[in-house]
């Protein structure tokens, strides 16, 4: 539903997308992540023919942003991350007025803008103006306008941002439906657990340039490959259980969390048991000896550099 090829975006001599491949198919959700100036919103707003490619081309349901920029918009619902309201309308009227926008027939307008309240679980703000909604009625209603049209395709760029923490969780629960119903996703985000919770494929830009992509169980199975995290915590003598560790074990980013220590290492399970059993033999009283999950947050500090265009 979605393919880039060889996408680039220059400012003069500036580039801000470089040679972006990617290829998401009919239901797939994907989880675009990045730092600021990374390149997502430069990619988004091609994605929604809002601005021309310098080089390459990319197709949405088919029909290529560059030479067929209506067909385009007609199966892509874009949310960008800010968006006007305009104070004085009731919620249904703001849907109408995109309604209209959308070219969708007048007849339907009724039973189109109750379905997309209900799906957004703001039918009893039907009646309410826009501006007395709180930040997170005001996202589900972009997202309610977005889909007016029944778009093929959603791409979403920080719909969570300046969300409190439930309205994030109600976002998610409604990404999650949506992509149920069998919607193509691209959402751009910082808050990369939840992206994980619903996404299947995820993919890590900087600086422009996309530096992995694919399903996230393979990027978390190839970051996981032949290393683990470890979590360790004892009663006492914490420090001489961190030298301890580094003399037992090749390790890398040794930190103390919340009064544990947390670890990468190569070393395997043999040499993790050996050094749990000195552990206790030496008296250091563990509480706490576990393997940590490798996370998106995880892959992301790996994979970036901190690099800002």
């Amino acid at each position: 539903m979605i393919i880039c090829q060889n996408l680039s975006k220059f400012y003069g001599d500036h580039p801000a997308l470089q040679n972006l491949n990617l290829k998401l198919e009919a239901g797939d959700a994907f989880g675009f992540i990045g730092p600021n100036g990374a390149g997502k919103t430069t990619t988004i707003r091609i994605l929604a023919t809002l601005q021309e490619p310098s080089e390459g081309d990319a197709w949405v349901g088919g029909f290529s942003v560059s030479n067929e920029p209506d067909a385009v918009r007609e199966v892509l619902g874009y949310m960008p991350d800010q968006f006007g309201l305009y104070e004085g309308m009731r919620s249904w009227e703001y849907l109408e007025f995109y309604a209209a926008a959308y070219r969708v027939p007048r007849q339907r307008w009724k039973s189109l803008i109750d379905e997309v309240l209900e799906l957004t679980d703001l039918t009893v703000k039907k009646q309410s103006f826009v501006e007395t909604l709180s930040t997170g009625m005001r996202q589900r209603l972009c997202l309610a306008k977005t889909l007016l049209h029944d778009p093929k395709v959603l791409v979403l760029d920080e719909p969570a941002s300046g969300l409190d923490p439930r309205a994030r969780i109600e976002l998610k629960l409604l990404l999650k439906e949506l992509s149920r119903m069998g919607k193509t996703l691209l959402v751009s985000s910082h808050i990369l657990p939840e992206l994980a919770d619903f996404c299947n494929k995820v993919g890590i830009i900087e600086a422009g340039r996309l530096l992995a992509s694919g399903p996230v169980n393979s990027i978390l199975a190839q970051a996981s490959r032949d290393r683990y995290r470890l979590r360790i915590r004892v009663l006492q003598r914490t420090e001489e259980a961190r030298a301890l560790i580094e003399r037992s074990l090749e390790v890398s980013d040794l930190s103390e969390e919340a009064e544990a220590l947390v670890l990468t290492t190569a070393a395997g399970l043999e040499a993790q048991a050996d050094l749990l059993d000195r552990l206790v033999r030496d008296g250091f009283r563990p509480v706490e000896f576990a393997q940590l999950k490798t996370d998106l947050e995880q892959i992301f500090l790996e994979v970036t550099q901190g690099i800002t265009q």
